[in-house]
């Protein structure tokens, strides 16, 4: 099962729109230590990527900025199945007045900046999700868009520009969509044991707020379709047609400096499970209780998880900190596989 893992997650470097095509969902992070998320995850499934390659090339991409079971980056297809939503919480009748708008003045303008919106509208300021105090047209510029009234177009300097969005609406029926869905969670993390798949079930509720009553008959049905197997008392779930046992999966003698929420090592239940030690994340941590450091990357050697590495940069070069569960491998192999990862690091952040 842990070789299946890893050999489908960490499937053959493609182009960046099949890699897209196939993840479904690449889950976003601001932070940058030593890269963001995003791109630390596709470094390993992309040929040639590079830092930042897909939000250069995001406007041109057929995927969205958006919600799914966590926010991050979606195709397009994805995106309009879990459209239109329902607001987070009831709008009132001036909120709503306010957003249309908004909505008119961004299908005038085209694309634009919250700036640009926050000069032509005075709504005021509110208190934020983090308890801070930000501007109003700023938050429902963040509601718009995740109701899918708006699209993020792009991005500059990491800022947000938004468009209208079109609505396309889909003919496929409610429970269809929802089980496609599913699907796309089944196909992205599997093999998951039982309790990690109802714990996504119940994350998507944040992307289709409009069906969330709907989670538990959703994870009844993929319970009945999917395959699956007990193992030491634990139901694993996997996508239909798919093999764990098969004899053609081939574990690389390679290193992969893997990023916290790549989707190997995102479901922490499952990586006990699978590694035999417990991993979390601890760049919210205060310091003096980090166990293993501020962006500790899970460390793959073959089909294991064998330890961790921090990574920063100084003058241009890689400087890497490394820690290891059960002490550094003795062999030649990992020192040259390791040394390899290390150097497809450095391109790949440009060094």
């Amino acid at each position: 099962m842990r070789s299946y893992a890893v050999t489908r997650s960490l499937f053959t470097p493609t182009s960046l729109p099949k890699a897209l095509n196939r993840l479904g969902f690449v889950q976003a992070d601001p932070l940058r230590a030593p890269a963001r998320a995003q791109d630390l995850t596709l470094r390993h499934r992309v040929t040639g990527y590079c830092v930042g390659d897909l939000e250069l090339r995001y406007p041109k991409l057929p995927i969205e900025e958006d919600f799914f079971v966590n926010y991050g980056f979606v195709t397009r297809d994805l995106h309009h199945l879990m459209h239109p939503r329902t607001p987070r919480t009831p709008w009132t009748k001036v909120r709503t007045k306010n957003a249309l708008q908004i909505l008119e003045f961004v299908r005038e303008v085209g694309v634009v900046k919250p700036s640009e919106v926050d000069d032509r509208f005075d709504h005021g300021r509110v208190t934020n999700w983090f308890g801070g105090k930000s501007k109003a047209t700023t938050q429902l510029l963040d509601d718009m868009h995740y109701i899918g009234m708006l699209r993020v177009a792009k991005r500059e300097g990491g800022q947000r520009l938004y468009e209208v969005r079109v609505h396309d609406p889909s003919e496929i029926e409610p429970l269809a969509i929802m089980d496609t869905l599913v699907d796309v969670i089944v196909a992205k993390y599997a093999p998951l044991p039982s309790a990690s798949l109802g714990q996504l079930v119940s994350l998507l509720g944040g992307g289709i707020p409009q069906w969330r009553q709907h989670r538990q008959s959703m994870l009844t049905r993929a319970k009945k379709r999917l395959p699956n197997t007990v193992i030491e008392g634990v139901t694993w779930y996997w996508p239909e047609g798919e093999n764990p046992s098969s004899r053609s999966q081939t574990v690389l003698e390679e290193v992969r400096l893997l990023a916290p929420f790549d989707p190997l090592v995102w479901d922490r239940r499952r990586f006990e499970y699978l590694w035999g030690w417990s991993y979390r994340f601890e760049a919210y941590t205060p310091a003096a209780k980090r166990v293993r450091g501020h962006y500790a990357m899970p460390l793959l050697w073959r089909d294991k998880v064998i330890g961790w590495a921090n990574i920063s940069t100084k003058s241009g070069r890689l400087i890497p900190q490394l820690g290891f569960v059960n002490g550094l491998p003795k062999e030649r192999s990992f020192t040259k596989a390791l040394e390899e990862d290390l150097q497809r690091m450095s391109v790949f952040l440009k060094l």
